[in-house]
């Protein structure tokens, strides 16, 4: 086991997949000689040189269409898109094309693309830099979608990615990239838990905090604090949001009979909704409260001086955690318990 960041435990990730297959290269905006403007490409080129780690075109679809050309020809291309919010102009080639070539041809051809995406707030970063378009891609049949809160899975989880026959978008959490923890860089990844199952993060009896990506630690951080006042939380780290591992999700949320989701992105029709429908479908005689969520406002992206507002904290998880147990609250009083929490997470717009 060696101590790594996650930038570097996916770096490392895309080392041992280039050199375990020759048909995996790299596609990119300056991901070659500079690195990748994270650095998780560094020293890539000068290992595997400009034939396997190609620098492109700052045209994001143009990206998109050599790697699904590449993977026509037997490749397994792995594209960067070098922030969240530029994903946009790749969307076209994404939805039309990566996610419906198998079907379309009959199970003839194979779409092994991973699409890496640095993802969400928190860096201090402006619009473009900092969004959650996680949905858009979880709605789109076709695509597997997963996103990583830890450098042991980004690691493993990559090259189970690039494995696959299947597309993959892959969210890695900005403001995680500099976070340590021990990596097994000879971990087989046919022993590892597969991408699709849920991780239970840390478990509990009262109540079930379903997430992903970068709020895993910070729920994390709610269940300890939660710890003071007797109240025992069960933290799901769903790790794949395309497909859910309901297995896990209903196991513990049948246990503990109250649900929190929590995520960066908007409220309105994002993945917490998908997750309070299916879980209230699958456990409905089992719930003690209604189902919470804890999201980023539907608004565009603020200013970085604003986020802190934005972004989900452990004040609102533990709020929302209080509203669940029936426990005084931000809400208490109010007389409209869902007008009032529409109007606090649709950023005020009512």
């Amino acid at each position: 086991m060696t101590q790594l960041t996650m930038a570097k435990a996916i770096g490392e990730g895309l080392r041992r997949a280039m050199r375990d297959d020759p048909k995996v290269l790299l596609l990119g905006e300056d991901i070659g000689r500079l690195g990748g403007v994270f650095r998780v490409t560094d020293g890539l080129l000068e290992e595997f040189g400009a034939q396997r780690v190609i620098d492109t075109p700052l045209a994001e679809s143009g990206i998109m269409g050599a790697a699904v050309g590449l993977a026509f020809r037997g490749y397994r291309p792995v594209v960067e898109i070098q922030f969240d919010g530029f994903v946009y102009p790749a969307f076209d080639q994404i939805v039309c094309q990566v996610a419906k070539l198998h079907y379309r041809t009959r199970g003839n051809v194979t779409m092994p693309i991973t699409i890496r995406i640095p993802w969400a707030g928190g860096v201090g970063a402006a619009e473009h830099h900092s969004e959650s378009p996680e949905a858009y891609f979880v709605h789109t049949s076709g695509l597997r979608v997963v996103a990583v809160s830890n450098p042991q899975d980004a690691h493993v989880m990559l090259r189970q990615a690039i494995a696959s026959d299947d597309p993959v978008v892959y969210f890695e959490p900005k403001r995680l990239y500099h976070a340590k923890g021990e990596v097994d860089l000879d971990a087989d990844v046919a022993d590892a838990p597969p991408m699709g199952v849920a991780r239970v993060a840390r478990e509990g009896s009262d109540v079930t905090i379903l997430t992903y990506g970068a709020q895993v630690p910070v729920a994390m951080d709610a269940a300890t604090a939660a710890e003071d006042d007797g109240i025992s939380i069960e933290v799901i780290d769903l790790r794949s949001i395309s497909p859910v591992d309901y297995r896990t999700v209903t196991a513990s949320v049948r246990k503990t009979g109250r649900v929190v989701v929590t995520h960066e992105a908007a409220r309105e029709a994002g993945v917490g909704a998908e997750l309070v429908a299916s879980v209230t479908e699958r456990c409905f005689h089992h719930l003690e409260a209604p189902p919470e969520r804890v999201t980023g406002h539907d608004v565009p992206y603020p200013p970085s001086k604003l986020e802190r507002h934005h972004l989900p904290d452990l004040d609102r998880i533990l709020d929302a955690v209080d509203r669940v147990l029936e426990r005084p609250n931000s809400l208490s009083g109010s007389g409209a318990l869902d007008v009032g929490n529409d109007a606090a997470l649709d950023g005020g717009r009512r």
